[in-house]
């Protein structure tokens, strides 16, 4: 007796929900290839932190070289602290993030809710599109805008023609200047954000408030900044991360290669901190030892952050 067997249909080796996978695995690995060679990789130079290291050998390989050093331990974290300029850096680069934070958030949300509020969709575009513009500017063309303003001599706003202060050679104006100019060129990026979120808000939640009476004012406390918190939480949680952080860009290039000695008091941070040590002394192991403990605390902070957050409203902490 022969047995005639019935031929089944084949079955995909793969599933629908495999193929799937696959897909979103592909388009996330360029960015995971990204982060492991240019984040986690360099992470084996924090070693230079611990070692005497100054200039490089050329002679040796990187890594040869690298381990041919005497290891120092914490005597580079030493004469971060034994420095008296520490003090001040750490406290200008904490002071002006803390403002930073706080009045970007403020006026950023502030501007995307009146975005919003534009009706006339050509005026919207072009408000949004000059208020993004700054955003791509560099920093060293921000510098010479700012000089052509405030120049000593043939200055917009010259201090000799007003019987003012150089603001190149004196510290006061500068935490003023360095404010204005970062609320001038980040808002714009950071406003766009929130009015993402806005357009997204479901907008028959705008005309039952608008039927029960409720002004443009209630609308945007009772709904609009609601909606907004996650993303702003978020935000916050990340800019806390960045503390210890201070765009580099903007402390050397606005005062002009950080400012004079008097200028420094206010415009000194910690990454300006860490490129005088390499352009005086030549110290890479002292330089690495600074960007390890910034980070490091950067670190704490995040954590610390959103442990808060956590406590206060697990749905929009980060992790």
């Amino acid at each position: 007796m022969v047995n005639v067997g019935v031929r089944l249909p084949a079955r995909g080796l793969i599933s629908a929900k495999g193929k799937k996978t696959i897909a979103l695995t592909a388009m996330v690995l360029p960015g995971a290839v990204w982060l492991l060679l240019f984040r986690y990789a360099p992470m084996f130079g924090v070693i230079i932190g611990f070692k005497d290291f100054r200039l490089p050998n050329p002679r040796l390989g990187i890594l040869q070289d690298i381990f041919s050093r005497d290891w120092v331990g914490f005597s580079n974290f030493k004469l971060l602290f034994g420095n008296p300029m520490t003090s001040n850096v750490i406290r200008n680069t904490l002071l002006y993030n803390i403002t930073f934070i706080v009045l970007g958030t403020l006026i950023a949300v502030a501007f995307a809710i009146m975005l919003n509020e534009i009706s006339h969709m050509f005026l919207s575009k072009v408000y949004q599109t000059a208020m993004f513009f700054p955003f791509f500017l560099s920093w060293v063309v921000v510098s010479y805008f700012l000089f052509a303003f405030i120049s000593t001599k043939n200055g917009v706003v010259s201090p000799a023609a007003f019987g003012l202060v150089d603001f190149y050679l004196q510290p006061e104006p500068w935490p003023f200047i360095l404010i204005v100019s970062y609320i001038w060129k980040m808002t714009g990026y950071s406003s766009l954000i929130y009015l993402a979120v806005i357009t997204g808000i479901d907008s028959a939640q705008y005309e039952a408030a608008s039927i029960d009476g409720a002004s443009k004012w209630q609308q945007a406390i009772h709904i609009t900044l609601p909606n907004l918190r996650p993303i702003i939480i978020i935000l916050f949680i990340m800019n806390v991360g960045r503390i210890f952080n201070a765009d580099f860009g903007q402390f050397w290039a606005l005062p002009i290669d950080g400012g004079s000695a008097a200028a420094t008091n206010a415009t000194g941070v910690v990454d300006t901190y860490i490129y005088r040590l390499l352009r005086t002394s030549v110290n890479i192991g002292q330089s690495t030892a600074v960007g390890l403990f910034q980070n490091a605390i950067g670190f704490v902070c995040i954590m610390i952050a959103n442990t808060v957050v956590r406590k206060v409203d697990r749905d929009s902490a980060m992790f």
